[in-house]
């Protein structure tokens, strides 16, 4: 039957954004109370915190063997953050991008989206492969860390501050959080990994279907509810940092976190059909972002978002497309 199947992702989800959500007020609230920087906050707790779904979902399907799980969670994530969740948002409102922190790591993303498609060719994600990714991923952190720290004030941290001043709460209640969100995270993402798991077994797909649609969509809500907020707020940079941030980390320590639990066996498909829809997609970010008009920073307009939301429902397409064939042809 699959109706357990089906509640146990549909409550795994909402249990896991909620959790994700708690969890990153917690950490920042934490951490910022404790004399880190607002832009350190941003930059390190928040963008793990909102890659934290993915980061728990991806190690926990590679520890329990389920590579297409692990691997399309993250990839799946990458494409919906950019077409579906930034494509989405700039519909709701235009975005503006000024900070130039956030356009310094785009060429950073699609270097390292070169790098990973450069790992895979062979169609397997070795140990070292994940603990390159891992020692590349410090290495960007830390560049980025210190670039930032010698910049000084830059228009990401004073979206931030403003952020971490509006969402106030005492360190206590902020450990508080840290703790119970982190434990939610991790109860709801067993329960959504076996869910999908179980889905993929009984409709005889992949579990790297699976992993690219519905867990790689439920796992970038978040996104989606902190960017919106953020482009209302006005906050633009803070709106596409939160999507690059969430790439890198996606990219770089999820999946280099699950190659170094286990090593992943790679479906041909992701290699040949979803990493090029990535890379177009990260490609297709920094074109936008880097247009300049006199006096102004790069722009995401409203029809370059019905665009990346047109792109994602034909990669969708495709995908489900290709999937029915296959279980036709079996």
């Amino acid at each position: 039957m699959l109706i357990f199947p089906i509640l146990a992702v549909v409550f795994g989800l909402l249990v896991l954004i909620w959790s994700a959500d708690r969890f990153v007020a917690g950490a920042a609230s934490t951490a910022y109370r404790l004399g880190m920087s607002t832009l350190l906050v941003g930059m390190i707790i928040v963008g793990f915190g909102t890659s934290a779904p993915e980061i728990v979902v991806s190690c926990i399907a590679s520890f329990q063997g389920n590579p297409g799980l692990a691997l399309g969670n993250a990839i799946g994530s990458n494409i919906s953050n950019i077409a579906l969740i930034l494509g989405i948002t700039a519909i709701v409102s235009p975005i503006l991008v000024h900070s130039n922190i956030v356009k310094r790591e785009i060429p950073i993303l699609l270097g390292v989206s070169v790098l990973l498609a450069w790992q895979l060719r062979n169609g397997l994600l070795t140990r070292l492969d994940g603990i390159i990714l891992l020692v590349v991923f410090v290495g960007v952190m830390g560049w980025s860390i210190r670039t930032a720290i010698r910049q000084g004030t830059d228009a990401l941290s004073g979206e931030f501050e403003q952020n971490l001043n509006e969402a106030e709460m005492s360190l206590k209640s902020g450990i508080l959080w840290l703790v119970t969100g982190l434990i939610l995270l991790v109860a709801s993402s067993r329960l959504l990994v076996w869910g999908a798991v179980e889905i993929a077994l009984a409709l005889g797909v992949s579990d790297l279907i699976v992993g690219l649609t519905v867990v790689a969509i439920g796992t970038s809500l978040p996104e989606l509810a902190s960017s919106i907020a953020a482009t209302r707020k006005g906050e633009h940079d803070i709106a596409l940092g939160n999507i690059i941030g969430s790439n890198l980390f996606n990219t770089l320590a999820v999946i280099g976190l699950a190659g170094v639990i286990h090593p992943l066996a790679v479906d041909k498909a992701l290699f040949y059909r979803d990493l090029p829809v990535m890379g177009a997609l990260t490609v297709f970010l920094l074109i936008a972002c880097m247009k300049f008009k006199r006096g102004q920073g790069g722009r995401i307009t409203r029809m370059e978002g019905v665009l990346l939301a047109l792109i994602y429902a034909g990669y969708t397409t495709w995908v489900v497309i290709h999937t029915l064939r296959q279980v036709t042809a079996a």
